[in-house]
Order: C-alpha cells, then structure tokens, then sequence
C-alpha cells in the first residue's frame, strides 16, 4: 500500500578526486514508499536545483538492474540491504519514516571518486581488456548449434555471465578485491569451448591486471558473495585460481 515518508539523508559531497569531501544532511518530505531510490535521489535534486544549489552527482543508465551503474553505498552495503538487488531496483518502501539513510560512493583505491556519488569503475574495463574476450576468425561463422555443450556448462557460464561489473564486491571487500568480478569473466569463458583456446593467456593477463591496478588479494570471507546483486558465486574464483596454477605450470 503506498503510503507516503518523510526521510533524512546523510549524503557524501566531494566535488573532485583530489578535494576533500563530507557529508551533508538533507531532510526530504513526502516520498511515496511506490518510489525507487534514484526517483527519491531525482526529487532531492529537483529540490537542490529549485533552491538555486549544486544538485548531488550520481551514475545510473539503464534502472533495470542490467549496466551496474547504480552504485552507491546505502546504510552500509553496497546498492542496500536488499540481497540481489541492484539501487535501482531498491523501492522506498524499504526505509520507514524519520529514518536516516547514508548513502556514499564506492569505498576502494581502484575506483578513484569523480565527483560525490560517482566513482571511477574504468579499472573493471581495463582487467576485461587484458583477457576478457575471444579471438574468432572473420567470415564463415558455423553456426551456435554445430558446437556441442553440456547443458551443465551452459548454465555455469549464463550465471558467471550474469555478473554486471557493478564493483559491489570491491567495495564490499576488506581487502578491495576484485576476485569475484575477474573469476566470473573468466569462469564464463573457461566453461565454454570458444574461451579454451586463449585460457591459459587469459587466467594470467587477468590477474596480472588486477594486481596492476591496486586490487587487493582475496582472503575468502564471502562479503563479495553476500553482497553481489546478481548472486554470484566464490565458487568462480575457485575455477579462476584452478585456470591460473595449470597455466602457470604450462609456463
């Protein structure tokens, strides 16, 4: 039943990488319960532009739970409390009235803050660079059928494929690691017969690039897992660390 709330909102404003930032208290009133989080954050903006202020820097695209670009740190987890949900999935309905929400950016070295909410996630592009693809010949294309996969295999593979490169499990990290977004690259393309012929290179330029970019290691304590919107398993960085140890044996 919609019902409408008034909330206060404990927001972090940084105006560049290189500032200092805080955080500022916004009261907002009237917030259907019927709202998303980005709609509520669109009604504290409307208010800030009206009265003449900065409105609050925050990435979305898509509000469908797809692109991951929704990240935002609220009352200490990462896109909220809600398991498997993006922010832009999470409704209103899950905060009652007179709360305080605190909702900052990504807490990680590697996703350096462009301005208050928005962070810079160009470091998951540049792992997928290094490794994350194919490499077909160009012309005659057999067709998807002709290559036999058990259906086992496809299923893993569409999971790991599911992850969005949103950086929850970065940020969710102790260590900054980003294990879980490499292993399910990797896992979605080691399980298929397409991804076997550069998976030695892959597993190693991958990882190699991690470590580059200042992601810290894994100490397997499954906040990534907990905290990941499309529920990915650690279990993919159990096949990431297998596909590494054989290529670095090959080697």
């Amino acid at each position: 039943m919609e019902k409408n709330i008034n909330v206060t909102l404990k927001i972090w404003r940084q105006a560049g990488p290189k500032v200092k930032g805080e955080f500022e208290i916004y009261k907002l009133d009237n917030v259907s319960t019927d709202s998303s989080f980005l709609e509520m954050l669109d009604m504290l903006n409307e208010k800030l532009i009206h009265a003449r202020k900065e409105p609050i820097a925050f990435d979305h695209d898509c509000r469908e739970g797809i692109c991951g670009m929704c990240s935002l740190y609220i009352n200490g987890h990462p896109h909220g409390l809600d398991g498997e949900t993006t922010t832009c999935q999470l409704h209103m309905r899950r905060f009652h009235d007179g709360q305080t929400i605190t909702i900052e950016p990504w807490r990680s070295a590697a996703f350096p803050v462009i301005k208050d909410l928005m962070v810079d996630r160009g470091a998951y592009d540049k792992i997928i660079q290094a490794g994350g693809y194919v490499s077909v010949n160009t012309g005659g294309i057999p067709d998807g059928n002709a290559i036999p996969i058990s259906k086992l295999a496809a299923d893993e593979a569409m999971d790991a494929a599911s992850c969005i490169g949103c950086g929850a499990c970065a940020a969710a990290c102790k260590n900054g690691s980003a294990m879980l977004f490499v292993a399910a690259k990797v896992s979605q393309l080691a399980l298929l017969p397409q991804g076997k012929i550069e998976a030695a290179a892959r597993a190693k330029a991958m990882v190699a690039k991690m470590d580059e970019l200042g992601f810290g290691n894994c100490t397997n304590t499954q906040a990534c897992e907990a905290e990941c919107p499309k529920g990915i398993s650690i279990s993919h960085i159990a096949r990431l660390n297998r596909e590494f140890l054989s290529a670095k044996f090959k080697d």
